[in-house]
């Protein structure tokens, strides 16, 4: 049993190997002006996803979905009738900080099913476009190509790409997604009081419309904080428990193994070691 509990030693190595390096390359994309470029279609995804977290908060809730848009500034909107206010305002950041933190979960503990995460979620991610994604205000129709285009980058890493380049990518989706509420934090609280026109539709920030429809007992600010505290949590759990916690496991289970010698077992220069014997020595065929 010795060398399975190394090569699990190793390949939770590795993993920590491209966590580390998935949370270098989401900080440079957020954060060096000269990889916007590269930085924009992955900004444009986790808006996606903060919108689609919407609409499934009104389907689950009993509500439906009208549709939901992204625009090339970022911004997303989506449309919902019925369904429970409060469950879907919250559903954007807390859905993106529960999104990327299961994916990330999934991924890092299970790591042999990554090609079978990759596919499956392309795959939803291409249906969901095709039956809610909407043109925005503009006519643009951006959330349908980040849906397709992402959904089928997704099945291509599941069919094509070594597991560790799906590892990667998927990780670094799942810490953008899954962070989106830190990372936006500033502007979420700066801004947690102001609403907007698209189109012609004045839209409420979405702190400021669970203040004002579900919750005014507590300034817009404070939810705004709130929820990224959740998902800074729910964050923070799935690294500790999918990461952290077996990789630690893992390295204990090491040490027990090489330092302990099965009962009515001895070790013996004769190439038979392992095998068990009786007080004599002489082998108990009965194993067999």
């Amino acid at each position: 049993m010795n060398q399975p509990e190394e090569n699990h030693i190793i390949g939770r190595g590795r993993m920590l190997a491209i966590t580390m390096f998935s949370v270098l390359i989401v900080y440079l994309l957020w954060n060096v002006a000269a990889l916007s470029f590269v930085a924009y279609p992955f900004r444009l995804f986790v808006t996606y996803v903060h919108e689609a977290g919407h609409a499934l908060a009104a389907i689950i809730s009993g509500g439906e979905v009208v549709g939901f848009t992204v625009s090339s500034d970022g911004s997303g909107l989506a449309t919902t009738r019925g369904g429970s206010r409060a469950l879907i305002l919250p559903a954007g950041y807390i859905g993106a900080a529960m999104f990327g933190a299961g994916l990330f979960y999934v991924v890092h503990r299970w790591p042999q099913a990554v090609r079978w995460t990759a596919g499956v979620i392309g795959g939803g991610l291409i249906v969901f476009t095709l039956l809610y994604a909407r043109p925005d205000a503009h006519g643009a129709p951006i959330a349908l190509i980040v849906g397709l285009l992402f959904g089928a980058g997704l099945l291509a890493l599941a069919y094509r790409a070594s597991g560790q380049i799906t590892i990667l990518v998927l990780s670094v989706l799942a810490i953008m997604t899954g962070l989106n509420a830190v990372l936006d934090i500033t502007t979420l609280v700066g801004w947690a009081d102001s609403c907007a026109a698209i189109g012609r539709d004045v839209v409420c920030n979405d702190a400021y419309a669970f203040h004002r429809d579900v919750a005014p007992f507590l300034p817009a600010a404070a939810w705004a904080l709130i929820w990224a505290a959740i998902s800074i949590a729910l964050c923070a759990a799935s690294v500790y428990y999918s990461l952290v916690q077996p990789l630690l496991a893992g390295e204990e289970s090491q040490q027990v193994t090489a330092e302990r010698t099965p009962a009515n077992t001895t070790r013996r220069g004769d190439g038979l070691d392992g095998i068990k014997r009786d007080k004599d020595g002489n082998i108990d065929w009965s194993q067999f």
